[in-house]
């Protein structure tokens, strides 16, 4: 009787289950943390994603995949995009997405909600990296996005985030809390004293006189920030740093590698789309520095060369290392550390936000103020134009491997490497 019994219960466990497992509360928690200052519009992207998502994606080489929206077309002579949303998408609250909700603050665009489900963006001119920036998150009132995971709280202190918890749509058991430190030796504390249980992004894993990795049960896992680029940026209009052939043979003079991240001859990945290996890639070539440098007008006019590099702490070991690279070509380098960019210089070591599209206008291009490095040539300049007016992705690979022959061969900056991260996870 009691076997039957128990048959009969196993079975009805097995029929109602479904109805009432999601309300048994099983899940997990995680806290993460991050250095750096924060405010809501400018969270890290790991945060982001989280909790909402883009009219479009991007993969690792940079190609803009749907992501809201199952496709889009071109217009009016490339100046309006219009975007198809998916049907059946909904917020972390539960109510359905509508082209409504699409916000984002752009300035001189035109939006047309042309249904529930069509959003067009007519822009002034053509502006080809368009489809990368509507890749960002968009939210509706209270934060709230598309994403996997829903804000239940933030914790400010004034304008900046100090700790966010999100729990997921589908089990608000399972969470997770972001912790934001605003040192790296805060964060590395923070994880030290068991306050949270990953740490994200460290440029390295020293801790007073040991690394983080020496302790026990901690899992490290190394990765390239593609996101910044380690360079040096040449003051074109020095009185020295003026002659291209001097710019030339120091960036031919520099390692091969550096130990601090991924080495780079190039001002963007060479995983993005639009990179095709140029000729004038400064790979290290003592010989040639040696050459170039005899043939600069500052080598003929002085017998000793020396400089000033200013850099920023961060990047002082990184310095040493240019130093005496440039030592083996009869360059002597005075080096000065800063808290910023400084207002006047002849070489800045310092690091600069790489686009997530091949579009560098606002770096490189004559007119920018971005552009410390005061570089000024007519036919970058319009490479850059057409590069960014340009929607057909093969004339925009043409336009920019045009871009890296010339820009290389000017030589206004030599680029470094691509900086190690590391995210520690305590098992």
């Amino acid at each position: 009787m009691f076997f039957a019994f128990g048959i009969l219960v196993f079975f009805g466990l097995r029929l109602v289950f479904p109805y009432f497992y999601h309300k048994i509360p099983v899940g997990s928690r995680e806290i993460i943390g991050f250095s750096g200052v924060f405010t809501t519009n400018t969270l890290p992207q790991a945060v982001l994603d989280d909790v909402g998502q883009g009219l479009t994606s991007k993969l690792d080489d940079g190609t803009i995949i749907p992501r809201i929206a199952s496709s889009w077309k071109v217009e009016d002579d490339d100046k309006e995009y219009v975007f198809f949303l998916k049907k059946g998408v909904t917020f972390a609250d539960g109510f359905p997405l509508t082209a409504e909700d699409i916000r984002y603050e752009f300035k001189d665009v035109t939006v047309e909600r042309k249904d529930d489900y069509t959003i067009s963006f007519k822009l002034k001119e053509s502006y080809a990296p368009f489809l990368t920036t509507v890749s960002k998150p968009f939210f509706k009132k209270g934060f709230v996005g598309v994403g996997n995971y829903r804000i239940k709280d933030i914790q400010l202190n004034g304008n900046f985030v100090k700790s966010i918890i999100l729990s997921s749509k589908t089990n608000p058991y399972v969470v997770k809390k972001y912790e934001f430190y605003s040192t790296e030796d805060a964060l590395k504390l923070a994880f030290v004293l068991g306050e949270i249980q990953k740490a994200r992004g460290l440029p390295h894993l020293g801790f007073k006189d040991t690394s983080i990795s020496a302790f026990k049960g901690i899992v490290v896992e190394q990765f390239v920030d593609y996101s910044k680029l380690v360079s040096l940026f040449y003051n074109t209009q020095d009185q020295v740093l003026s002659d291209k052939r001097l710019r030339q043979g120091m960036s031919y003079a520099l390692p091969s590698s550096f130990s601090f991240g991924e080495r780079s001859f190039v001002p963007f990945p060479k995983k993005l789309w639009a990179y095709q290996k140029s000729v004038n890639e400064p790979e290290e070539d003592v010989d040639r520095a040696r050459v170039l440098l005899e043939a600069s007008a500052v080598a003929t006019s002085s017998p000793q060369i020396v400089l000033e590099l200013k850099t920023l702490p961060k990047y002082q070991e990184a310095a040493r290392q240019v130093a005496e690279a440039w030592k083996r070509i009869g360059i002597e380098t005075k080096i000065e550390t800063v808290d910023n960019i400084p207002s006047q210089f002849q070489i800045f070591l310092g690091d600069f936000n790489v686009p997530n599209d091949p579009d560098q206008y606002t770096l490189w291009h004559s007119n920018q103020d971005n552009n410390i490095t005061r570089y000024k040539n007519l036919r970058i300049d319009k490479l850059l134009e057409d590069g960014r007016k340009t929607i057909n992705s093969e004339e925009r690979k043409k336009i920019y491997a045009d871009f890296l022959k010339y820009f290389l061969d000017d030589a206004p900056a030599s680029f470094l490497y691509f900086p190690y991260r590391y995210n520690v996870t305590r098992s």
